[in-house]
């Protein structure tokens, strides 16, 4: 257990901290820095952000399909998941490939919370900078002239809305997405699968637990999850309308 928590320390947790401190000292506000350090980790997970919207995007697109083999074999479960595997292979779709991008941003936010913690209560003696990062002394957790980096509750309730506000379009796009590759009448007496129900859910339950996260957690985690849901829903946007986009150029080009 220690040679992990070591690992975690030496590859992602002190890397981001002295990047963000390298930043403060060229900028020194703290809540521009963490702007920074976040676009910075997007620019990063970029490609398996990338990936994991567009495999979000093909497995909607081929649940009509997926339906279709799950009501054939309804009674033999075992030929079922067979068929349903073979198809996945068939379309090149990796149901599992969107997982990665997720675990990976969820140890990232983990570390950055750990850093925030560090810098908000920052130790002029502390052993984790680089020796070519020079030490600040002392952060001023003032930022934007009047956002306290380290506030959490009531102060952050603005904030925590709109991040909230921007995660349930996030969701709702990719919702609008799913309805529209599924054409056919649904029947109304039919109950909603489990993967539907969750999705539903999920719109709701994630910008509440942001919400939650929001008023708890130190203003500088939010200003992070804020930059980084912004970003995400541009990412996803741009994705999504990729055909319609392609198609509008080729209609202009004729």
């Amino acid at each position: 257990m220690s040679l992990i928590t070591s690992f975690f320390s030496v590859t992602i947790y002190q890397p981001l901290f002295n990047i963000l401190i390298g930043i403060y000292n060229i900028i020194p506000d703290l809540g521009i820095s963490i702007i920074l350090v976040t676009v910075l980790i997007r620019i990063l997970l970029l490609p398996l952000s990338k990936k994991s919207i567009e495999s979000q995007k093909q497995m909607q697109e081929i649940q009509p399909e997926i339906k279709k083999i799950q009501a054939k074999y309804k009674n033999d479960k075992q030929k079922q998941g067979e068929a349903i595997m073979k198809f996945y292979k068939e379309k090149k779709v990796n149901p599992a490939a969107g997982c990665l991008p997720l675990i990976i941003q969820l140890i990232i936010l983990i570390a950055l919370y750990r850093v925030f913690i560090a810098v908000i209560s920052y130790d002029s003696a502390n052993t984790l900078l680089y020796s070519f990062i020079s030490n600040p002394q002392e952060i001023n957790t003032i930022s934007f002239g009047f956002l306290n980096m380290s506030a959490a509750g009531s102060v952050n309730l603005p904030l925590a809305l709109i991040t909230a506000g921007l995660q349930y379009w996030q969701g709702k796009m990719m919702l609008q997405k799913n309805t529209k590759n599924q054409p056919e009448k649904k029947d109304p007496n039919k109950e909603p699968e489990f993967a539907e129900i969750m999705q539903k859910q999920m719109l709701y339950m994630g910008p509440v637990l942001t919400l939650v996260i929001g008023l708890t957690f130190p203003a500088g985690l939010l200003v992070y999850w804020f930059i980084t849901t912004l970003f995400m829903v541009g990412q996803q946007y741009w994705i999504l309308n990729k055909e319609k986009i392609k198609k509008i150029e080729a209609t202009n080009k004729k």
